[in-house]
């Protein structure tokens, strides 16, 4: 979004100073601190990836360097594995030892041509600080490059994923596990390691496995076109049959609302994931472990309603703004409260825009509103326990009275009645008021009331 854009939308500009002006790291990298070496790591992690750069380096000091030289490690491998224009019968061993080469000192790789080449060719300095950290924490960086570099590997050797796509939903799901879901699990050991998240943590690794899936599966949702310009296919055809008989269909504008449809089946099935990432996240005991978890993760919920029955994304990658992109991270900086506060929003974002013409329409709707449910189990809108009081109050106030209560609430109304009525009577008396008369008037007009047949009126003439 540039400045124009901001200048015509003043809540997106809004929140860009806010996040400039009043963001206040919970930590801050000390630069001059670093060997040389490390210094030049943390230039590559700019290089490779300016959004998880900003939250690394703002990361508690006991995890600083070592989540730094994992993302730089996995970029290094991921590097090698989108590299189509290396031989398959060097990526293979390539990515099965990455291990065992970033072990090497001084080992670099020159021949790779993807934009994140340097790093690999000048991955000796990464190496070297690898090096210096905990042995236990470089044991769970070492474990996860192996798990994900064989499993890169199966992929690249799979002929038929390559040439006919991902099939079904498992080897979906296989595959986000192999180049998220693996992260997820060393950044989890690195955070019990470390003693900043909940050692529970370790005892579910369903959670620990949605945080992956979520962000990846926002990725592939999100870069449908750009894969498919490179002849790569991760939408599974379990989901994408459903909707169009041939993939090329769903870049064909005739068939533009079968893929929205699409769309908006892979996002379901993402969906899914919301309520154990939200439950993962509270695990975290440290703000800068809690904000590098949840920005991500604020991010992906937002990326999904951008993309939500928008036909932009079959054409392009669609991005929030930068405005949207502030006021996340601000929110997201704060507590799992108003975390969930993102989710919340996005989650009826996407709930609004949903088309009753989609055949998932209401499968969606059930989705989104079991997040907010389970969000309203975390911070209910209305205290339990307030509403608890309250409603004890009310029992009280409307419970029954005691016969001593009742006698003494009677005796005071009668008095009241008595006085009431002297008052008016001796008022009506000074008046001039003729009882006499009133009491004959009020017999008369009793006796013309009975008919005939009672009894003579005393004021009327007795016939002989």
């Amino acid at each position: 979004m540039g400045l124009l854009s901001l200048l015509l939308h003043p809540n997106q500009l809004r929140a860009v100073i806010q996040w400039k002006l009043w963001h206040n790291p919970v930590h801050r990298r000390d630069p001059s601190t670093e060997s040389e070496t490390l210094k030049a790591c943390f230039r590559f992690l700019g290089l490779t990836s300016r959004s998880f750069a900003v939250v690394i380096q703002e990361l508690n000091p006991e995890l600083l360097v070592p989540i730094a030289l994992f993302y730089l490690v996995l970029r290094g491998l991921d590097t090698i594995e989108d590299d189509m224009t290396i031989p398959l019968e060097k990526k293979i061993p390539l990515l099965r030892h990455f291990h065992e080469n970033m072990e090497i000192d001084g080992w670099q790789f020159h021949e790779s041509n993807e934009k994140d080449k340097e790093l690999l060719e000048k991955f000796d300095v990464v190496i070297t600080e690898l090096k210096k950290i905990k042995p236990q924490y470089y044991a769970i960086i070492k474990d996860i490059t192996v798990k994900m570099g064989n499993g890169m590997a199966d992929y690249a050797q799979n002929d038929d994923m390559i040439k006919n796509g991902v099939q079904n939903i498992e080897d979906y799901e296989l595959y986000c596990h192999y180049v998220a879901g693996l992260v997820g699990e060393g950044l989890t050991n690195l955070f019990v390691e470390s003693e900043l998240g909940n050692p529970k943590l370790a005892e579910r690794p369903s959670l620990t496995e949605s945080m992956g899936q979520f962000l990846q599966k926002t990725n592939i949702i999100r870069d449908i076109h750009e894969d498919w310009q490179d002849g790569r296919r991760w939408y599974p055809k379990e989901i994408w049959s459903r909707h169009v008989d041939k993939w090329e269909d769903m870049f064909d504008p005739k068939y533009e609302s079968q893929a929205l449809n699409c769309v908006s089946d892979m996002i379901l099935d993402a969906l899914k994931h919301v309520e154990e990432c939200l439950f993962y996240m509270a695990a975290m005991r440290e703000q800068s472990v809690f904000n590098f978890v949840a920005i991500p993760q604020g991010m992906a919920i937002a990326a999904m309603e951008s993309m939500f029955r928008n036909p932009d994304v079959l054409k392009r990658n669609v991005k929030i703004t930068k405005g949207d992109a502030c006021q996340i991270m601000m929110d997201c900086t704060q507590n799992l409260r108003t975390l969930c506060g993102v989710f919340q929003r996005y989650v009826r974002k996407i709930q609004k825009k949903n088309d009753p013409k989609d055949p998932n329409y209401l499968n969606i709707s059930v989705r989104c509103a079991k997040i907010e449910q389970f969000i309203e189990t975390l911070y209910p809108t209305q205290d339990p326990k307030q509403l608890a009081s309250q409603n004890s109050q009310v029992a009280n106030a409307q419970s029954g009275m005691n016969a001593g209560e009742t006698a003494l609430m009677f005796g005071i109304v009668t008095f009241a009645l008595v006085c009431v009525s002297g008052v008016m009577i001796g008022t009506a008396w000074l008046m001039g008021a003729q009882f006499p008369n009133f009491f004959k008037e009020a017999t008369l007009l009793l006796n013309k009331m009975l008919g005939p047949n009672s009894s003579p009126s005393t004021t009327g003439r007795v016939e002989l």
